[in-house]
């Protein structure tokens, strides 16, 4: 955390790590009884790299996220209650209950959508960012992908693309050392992203990702910088998630006294705190700001769980633009 601290900034930040952070604990537990149906990816411990980067975009630019993606979402400004819904399968999704957490989207605040496909985004983003500078607006694009995502050729391929046409897109490897059930340093030569970025001739930076200040302050720089035409710019953000890669993974392949030792010392929401308690704001309404979300979070889980599933009938409706394939694809 830097030196001079922008209280007013950081309690807002805080307040939205602890929202993705409740978002978070109520998709597991939902999970866990059955009311959301499939994979959830939990972004618990991450919180920082969501609220520090995606924060600092405009509505009208462009996000691609990752199966660990509900964090980005919200930080976009996507509505948690119909995110909830989404997550449930029910109707008032942002996608209508039929996309689930893994490929979650919401064009409204630009959202273009979580991947399921590990490093698949970082080509569309290129793409998105290409038509960007095709019709000469201001807008960026950002995609954030995982440490396992760089080993993949699309990486390669997006970063590429970038590159050669000068694109407005800010690239984010949100690094929490762990590719699923791999260590990422087991499976990745050389320096990891930045190095990598830097080869292509890219501008490249590696923040501590667990720290909402440190990432805010270099995320204002690089947006600035890509939407100034310098071209892409890369992050690498070094963080940690909580827990296993999804909500049903115990994770036992990672020593327990390490993840206890890392939570214990990198949590990002406890060093937010920290920093705003020693800057004289009280315990009492920190503690309220976190009661607050919790209760916001269990009231949209609540609602959710009590809407209807969507008409099966519609099944095929929005699978393409013009219309339901049964109807206009032969």
């Amino acid at each position: 955390m830097t030196a001079n601290v922008d209280v007013a900034r950081l309690r807002d930040q805080f307040r939205r790590m602890n929202e993705i952070r409740a978002f978070e604990l109520e998709a597991i537990e939902a999970a866990k009884d059955g009311r959301v149906l499939g994979a959830i990816h939990p972004s618990i411990g991450q919180e920082a790299v969501a609220v520090g980067i995606v924060g600092n975009l405009r509505r009208d630019d462009r996000l691609l996220s990752t199966h660990r993606g509900h964090g980005h979402t919200l930080a976009k400004g996507a509505e948690p209650r119909a995110m909830m819904c989404e997550l449930f399968g029910r109707v008032g999704g942002n996608c209508g209950g039929k996309g689930g957490s893994m490929h979650i989207a919401d064009f409204g605040v630009g959202m273009l959508g979580a991947n399921g496909v590990v490093s698949a985004n970082i080509t569309i983003a290129s793409g998105a960012a290409h038509a960007i500078k095709l019709l000469g607006d201001d807008r960026i694009v950002c995609c954030l992908f995982g440490d396992g995502a760089i080993n993949r050729g699309p990486f390669l391929e997006g970063l590429n693309w970038a590159k050669v046409f000068a694109l407005p897109v800010l690239f984010v490897c949100e690094d929490n050392d762990w590719a699923a059930t791999t260590r990422t340093r087991a499976m990745t030569a050389g320096e990891g992203a930045k190095a990598r970025a830097e080869s292509l001739g890219i501008a490249a930076e590696r923040v501590d990702g667990n720290d909402v200040g440190a990432v805010d302050e270099l995320a204002r720089e690089a947006i600035a910088r890509v939407r100034g035409g310098e071209g892409p710019f890369l992050i690498h953000a070094v963080t940690f998630r909580h827990t296993g890669h999804t909500s049903a993974d115990p994770g036992a392949y990672r020593p327990a006294e390490e993840v206890a030792r890392r939570i214990a010392e990198e949590d990002p929401i406890a060093r937010a705190r920290a920093h705003l308690e020693l800057a004289g704001v009280a315990a009492a309404d920190l503690d309220a700001d976190v009661a607050q979300v919790a209760r916001a979070m269990a009231e949209d889980a609540a609602f959710a769980s009590a809407q209807p599933y969507p008409d099966a009938d519609g099944a095929f409706d929005d699978v393409q633009d013009v219309g339901s394939p049964r109807v206009m694809a032969f």
